[in-house]
C-alpha cells in the first residue's frame, strides 16, 4: 500500500508529544514529508526527528501547501489560525486533520466547513478522547439504549491549579480564550456524542477572570507559577446549554478554581433507565466509569475500571492519540467518515463561542432554527 504523505504545520507542544510519536507508530502506512512553523528551527529539528531523509522545511504554510506530493495537512497551531491554514489546504486539494477546537469562532468554523464542503476531501478534528478505553465503552452503551433517553448531562473539565505555563496558552489574541476553549472543548465533545444531540436552542454563560491575575493565586500550580501580569484569558468559564428536543447540559471548566472534585475530560449522564459517570483526572492515570440504576426496587451501582493503565500521550498502540491516527490514515485510504465528523465539531465550537459571548453581553444567546446566526435575548 502506498504510504500516505504527511505535511505538518505546527511544530510546537501539541505536535512534539501528540502527532509526532503517533504518527511514528504508524510509519507503515504514512510518513511525514514536511514541516513548517512560524519559529523555523522547531520545524527543523522536528524534520530531523520525525521527517523522511528528504522532509522539507518552511517558514511560510502557503510555501508547503504547494507541494503536489503531500496527501494530509495537519493543522497543529494556535487556535485563531486553525480556519486560515485549514480553509488554504483544503483550496490546495489536501486532506485536513485540525487540532482542538475547530476554531476559536463560529464565522471562522463556518469558512472551514464551507471550504471543505467545496473540497471533497476528508476533515476531521483531534478530539482523541473519544478514543479512550471507557469513552468508548459507555458511547456503546448509549448506541444500545441502557441508559434510555438522556435528558440531563454535565460535561467536566475542572482543574484546580494547573494552568498551562508554556506556549501561547495564556495570549487571546492567539488562543481566542482560556481554559472553556482548551479543555472544556473535550469534555463537552465527548458529552455531545453520548447523547447523540447535536441541535442546541440556546445558551447562557458565566466567564470569570479572577485567579488568572491573583500573584497569590499561582502557588501550587502543577505546571510552575504562571506571570498575572501576561494571564490574557478567563482562568474558569460556565454555560447553561438547551437542546432543541428539551434535554439540558452544564458545561464546567477551570484552569484554577477552589474546588476539591477536580474532573477533566469527564461526563455525567442521567437518563430515564439509568444513569453513568465517567471520572477522570489530570493526565487520566485514575479514571472510572460507574453506572447507576434501580434493580428489583433498590438502588445500585456497578463500576467497571478500564483495563490497564493509558496515559495522555503515552505512544504505545492503544493509546488515544495512537487509535485517533490509525482511523484517520484509515477514513483517508478507505474513504470512509473520521470518527469525529466536521459537523459535531462545529456545533461544539458554536456553543463555545455563544458561552463567551452570553458572557460579555450578559444575555441568553438564542440561536435561530437551522441557522447558524445567533440572536441575544
Amino acid at each position: 500500500m502506498k504510504k500516505l504523505k504527511i505535511g505538518i504545520i505546527g511544530c510546537g507542544g501539541i505536535a512534539n508529544q501528540k502527532h509526532f510519536p503517533a504518527l511514528t507508530h504508524l510509519k507503515d502506512r504514512c510518513e511525514m514529508v514536511a514541516f513548517c512553523d512560524v519559529v523555523v528551527e522547531r520545524a527543523q529539528k522536528a524534520a530531523r526527528e520525525f521527517g523522511t531523509g528528504d522532509a522539507k522545511v518552511y517558514e511560510d504554510y502557503r510555501e508547503l501547501l504547494k507541494d503536489e506530493t503531500i496527501d494530509i495537512v495537519h493543522v497543529l497551531t494556535p487556535n485563531v489560525m486553525h480556519s486560515p491554514i485549514t480553509v488554504a489546504a483544503f483550496e490546495a486539494g489536501k486532506h485536513v486533520m485540525c487540532e482542538k477546537p475547530m476554531a476559536h469562532t463560529t464565522e471562522a468554523a463556518q469558512k472551514m466547513m464551507d471550504a471543505w464542503k467545496k473540497s471533497g476531501k476528508k476533515f476531521t478534528i483531534a478530539y482523541q478522547n473519544r478514543f479512550r478505553e471507557e469513552i468508548q465503552a459507555l458511547h456503546k452503551s448509549c448506541e444500545n439504549e441502557e441508559l434510555g433517553d438522556v435528558y440531563f448531562a454535565k460535561a467536566h473539565a475542572v482543574r484546580r491549579r494547573a494552568v498551562p505555563t508554556w506556549g501561547v496558552f495564556p495570549d487571546k489574541s492567539q488562543q481566542g480564550g482560556g481554559p472553556l476553549i482548551d479543555i472544556g472543548t473535550h469534555a463537552l465533545d465527548i458529552t455531545l456524542w453520548m447523547m447523540n444531540n447535536y441541535k442546541p436552542v440556546s445558551v447562557t454563560g458565566s466567564v470569570f477572570h479572577k485567579l488568572g491575575q491573583l500573584p497569590e493565586a499561582t502557588e501550587g500550580n502543577l505546571f510552575g507559577e504562571w506571570d498575572p501580569e501576561t494571564f490574557e484569558v478567563e482562568d474558569s468559564a460556565f454555560g447553561y446549554i438547551k437542546m432543541e428536543n428539551g434535554a439540558t447540559i452544564f458545561l464546567e471548566s477551570s484552569w484554577a478554581l477552589n474546588v476539591l472534585d477536580a474532573r477533566e475530560a469527564a461526563t455525567t449522564l442521567c437518563g430515564t433507565k439509568g444513569g453513568a459517570e465517567v471520572i477522570s483526572g489530570m493526565g487520566f492515570k485514575e479514571k472510572e466509569l460507574i453506572y447507576n440504576s434501580s434493580h428489583h426496587g433498590r438502588l445500585v451501582e456497578e463500576r467497571k475500571s478500564p483495563i490497564g493503565n493509558i496515559a495522555y500521550f503515552e505512544g504505545g498502540s492503544k493509546s488515544p492519540e495512537v487509535l485517533e491516527a490509525k482511523q484517520w490514515l484509515e477514513a483517508v485510504e478507505e474513504d470512509k467518515e473520521p470518527l469525529v465528523k466536521p459537523e459535531e465539531a462545529f456545533v461544539v465550537t458554536k456553543i463555545l463561542d455563544a458561552i463567551y459571548k452570553s458572557a460579555e453581553t450578559g444575555k441568553e444567546v438564542v440561536f435561530e432554527q437551522n441557522e447558524n446566526v445567533a440572536v441575544y435575548k
